[in-house]
């Protein structure tokens, strides 16, 4: 009788090698598996989705943001490839051209040259192109765009002019609203780079985005007036197959 009972109780500990075991199994599969992930071809794999891509009749690249990788030195952010190092260091020479440009006009306080993911954006503050609740170039606004068209005709890019306003209403008879009054600024900037520099109008657009797009928060009279500005976007080349075509232009008889 005692003798069963110490076999019974014998067995009974033995049973956690069961559950070591199997946890020690499950850890082998895990390595296994992070060692795989691990011998990824990363340009095989961006070779692969832009065939895909085009196979499929995208203009871009699908899985253009891997997501962030579970393993150590794998990023899972675009890959750099040579073209987009030749395509930085071409944006950074057209922003200090462009700053160079801007500081001979004494306007280094209030215009700025920065670049961001989808180019670079030269940043006008109102005053510096036209007068408040106007669409008007001023005089020196007209000198300003002369200055930089030179540098702007240099890029193939696309150009996207962008108008923007602060949040307090506007309701005239020729703007009804921040809408209008946006648009119309924008436009008449592409008007004078297509007529000051004979700029190419297919490579240039006009976007009025009101006052929804605002720089800073509209609480103060100085945030307002930041936030009254007319960027001029040199989008990147990589963009260019997101920008709508045009057909050439016909023959003249």
């Amino acid at each position: 009788m005692k003798k069963e009972s110490h076999k019974t109780s014998y067995g009974s500990m033995e049973r956690w090698l069961i559950t070591y075991a199997d946890m020690i199994t499950l850890l082998l599969i895990f390595f296994i598996v992070m060692y795989s992930l691990s011998q990824v071809d990363i340009k095989k794999f961006r070779m692969l989705a832009e065939s895909l891509s085009k196979a499929m009749g995208g203009g871009g690249v699908i899985l253009e943001n891997l997501g962030p990788s579970v393993v150590p030195g794998i990023s899972g952010t675009q890959v750099e490839t040579p073209q987009d190092v030749a395509d930085n260091a071409e944006m950074e020479n057209i922003r200090r051209e462009l700053l160079r440009s801007i500081q001979r006009q004494g306007l280094g306080a209030r215009v700025s040259a920065t670049i961001e993911e989808r180019g670079i954006v030269l940043s006008f503050q109102e005053e510096v192109l036209f007068k408040l609740g106007s669409a008007e170039l001023t005089p020196r606004a007209r000198e300003i765009i002369a200055a930089v068209a030179p540098v702007l005709l240099k890029t193939p890019n696309y150009i996207r002019i962008e108008g923007h306003t602060d949040n307090l209403p506007i309701n005239t008879e020729r703007f009804p609203s921040n809408w209008e009054l946006s648009t119309a600024r924008a436009t008449a900037v592409v008007k004078e780079l297509i007529r000051t520099a004979n700029f190419p109008p297919q490579r240039l657009s006009a976007v009025g985005y009101g006052e929804y797009r605002p720089r800073v928060p509209n609480d103060s009279e100085a945030n307002r007036q930041l936030n009254r500005r007319v960027d001029l976007v040199i989008l990147r080349s990589k963009y260019t197959g997101a920008e709508p075509g045009s057909l050439p232009a016909a023959p003249l008889d």
